[in-house]
């Protein structure tokens, strides 16, 4: 399966981790929560060494983003996240000099809303997609969730070669964000922004230096299912955030690099925040994460898109990279790669 175009999308009002916190002082539920939440709130949004300078958010008006009930939450996931998606993939479109027309498989991936049909069904309407592309939305992977869809679309490729598909990860995050003393649903709102990666696939070479997705590989570690994953809090997207996610992180990341076929020139990995990417350095000593920590400042953790923003980056700064090699984890617990080659 061959790489033909990458692009993302933005939400579209940034903001400042700073503007966050002193939003976040006149928020009606404020004086609620415990001294100990908002040490929490205080210490990830004000100090520099979060890694962390600026999110993304579908909302104007930020004061708006943590004030919504669960209707209007989920409301913003299916105003934004269709929306969002479309410009990722025309984008994509674009620079692989194709028409909306020659796109003949869409998968998507998505885990902070809910929509039936899926998101897909929207973005091919607003991008104009054939009426009988095959549509397939992946729902539940959480952040780890853009390579194991890479995964499927290169399964369908195998068995349409001659195809062309788009693979999309878009996240609404901030369909997640509200006020609550529990500090995974507090750290969340500090960590996590919105945005849309897509990809352009083949299944044949276009070029003699396309760059080639083969040897994918997932690890599973159901034992720890309840330390990261999404529960409902009264019709609430409620993220369960365990401390020792790093660590988790971490293992997983390197049970799979031990695995690995190829010494790659860089890795990129999801920027699940400052704490994970550091563990990550230190398991694989060899490699700093300088594209993820790279999406990590400018955007927070946009969750399944993550990765594939650093590989935008990666590709933006590096154009003649040779190999590479991406990982993405998250719910479940589960973690997942794949080698990036010409």
């Amino acid at each position: 399966m061959y790489l033909n175009s990458i692009s993302t999308a933005q939400a579209a009002h940034p903001f400042t981790q700073l503007e966050t916190w002193d939003t976040l002082q006149n928020h009606p539920e404020i004086d609620q929560l415990q001294p100990r939440s908002l040490a929490i709130l205080e210490k990830i949004l004000t100090h520099t060494n979060s890694g962390i300078h600026t999110r993304q958010f579908s909302s104007a008006d930020l004061k708006t983003v943590f004030t919504k009930d669960a209707q209007a939450l989920n409301q913003s996931f299916e105003q934004h996240a269709p929306q969002l998606a479309s410009q990722a993939l025309t984008k994509a479109i674009l620079k692989a000099g194709l028409e909306p027309e020659e796109i003949d498989a869409l998968f998507l991936c998505t885990c902070t809303g809910y929509l039936c049909p899926g998101p897909s069904s929207y973005v091919a309407e607003i991008v104009g997609l054939r009426s009988n592309t095959y549509l397939v939305d992946l729902v539940g992977l959480g952040c780890g969730a853009a390579i194991p869809t890479l995964r499927a679309a290169h399964g369908y490729l195998a068995a349409n070669p001659t195809h062309r598909v788009a693979v999309i990860a878009v996240e609404i995050s901030s369909a997640a964000f509200y006020i609550d003393n529990d500090p995974g649903v507090l750290i969340s709102l500090c960590l996590f922004g919105d945005g849309a990666a897509a990809t352009i696939l083949s299944g044949l070479p276009t070029s003699e230096t396309d760059l080639k997705f083969h040897d994918f590989d997932t690890h599973h570690v159901p034992t720890e299912r309840e330390k990261i994953r999404f529960t409902n809090s009264k019709g609430k997207l409620k993220n369960q955030l365990h401390r020792t996610v790093p660590r988790l992180a971490a293992q997983a990341v390197s049970t799979l690099y031990q695995r690995r076929k190829f010494d790659p020139e860089q890795i990129l990995a999801h920027s699940g925040g400052r704490d994970v990417i550091e563990a990550i350095e230190a398991v694989i000593p060899a490699y700093e994460l300088t594209e993820t920590r790279e999406i990590l400042s400018r955007h927070g953790n946009l969750s399944s898109p993550s990765v594939l923003f650093a590989l935008e980056q990666r590709l933006k700064t590096h154009p003649d990279t040779r190999s590479l090699w991406l990982t993405a984890f998250g719910a479940g617990f589960a973690a997942h790669s794949c080698h990036l080659s010409r």
